[in-house]
């Protein structure tokens, strides 16, 4: 199933739940944002041994790919050159930023606003989300970095599936790509 399927029907799911939890009770609202807390403590230490697990592998083979240009722009993707450990450590960096963004908009919500079904839902969410991490796919649980895990990473497709294209691995769009790079740097 489609993660951005299973999210959906997830989050679906927990809001049905969260209807029939006692926010008022002051007791199931702390056990509550224990959870949350709880959860999002975990997340950050599975990422945080990612990290380690990386650098420890320190796995340097090459990785070159033609990463695509922005969708209405007219020039043409660009040539990255990286090893598999700078990229798994970049792809975790990002996972972590978006817990620091759910963190921040968890802040908002709850502390400003006052809602509380959205702890329970993103205690929930944030866990699921861990579980679809590819980094944690490959380092913690041991898939293989083969089809959907092969580097570098294909874009998350939304509900409707991949719109447009991830990056480019070809033999044939990473040499373009590095004759582009070579005839501007003569000029």
């Amino acid at each position: 199933m489609n993660a951005a399927v299973s999210n959906l029907l997830i989050s679906l799911g927990a809001m049905q739940v969260a209807r029939k939890i006692p926010f008022e009770d002051p007791e199931v609202l702390t056990y509550v944002r224990i959870a949350y807390v709880a959860s999002q403590v975990i997340i950050l230490a599975v990422y945080y041994y990612v990290s380690m697990k990386i650098k420890k592998k320190n796995d340097l083979t090459v990785l070159k790919y033609v990463e695509p240009a922005t969708p209405m722009s007219q020039e043409e993707g660009k040539l990255v050159t990286t090893t598999v450990r700078d990229y798994d450590l970049a792809e975790t960096s990002k996972v972590v930023r978006s817990v620091y963004m759910g963190l921040a908009m968890m802040a908002f919500l709850h502390g400003y606003l006052k809602y509380t079904q959205p702890l329970f839902i993103q205690a929930l969410m944030g866990v699921k989300g861990l579980y679809d991490a590819k980094v944690v796919k490959i380092h913690i649980l041991g898939e293989p970095a083969e089809g959907e895990l092969k580097r570098p990473f294909k874009a998350a497709g939304g509900i409707f599936g991949a719109m447009g294209g991830g990056p480019q691995t070809d033999k044939a769009a990473v040499d373009e790509a590095e004759k582009r790079v070579g005839s501007k740097k003569d000029e």
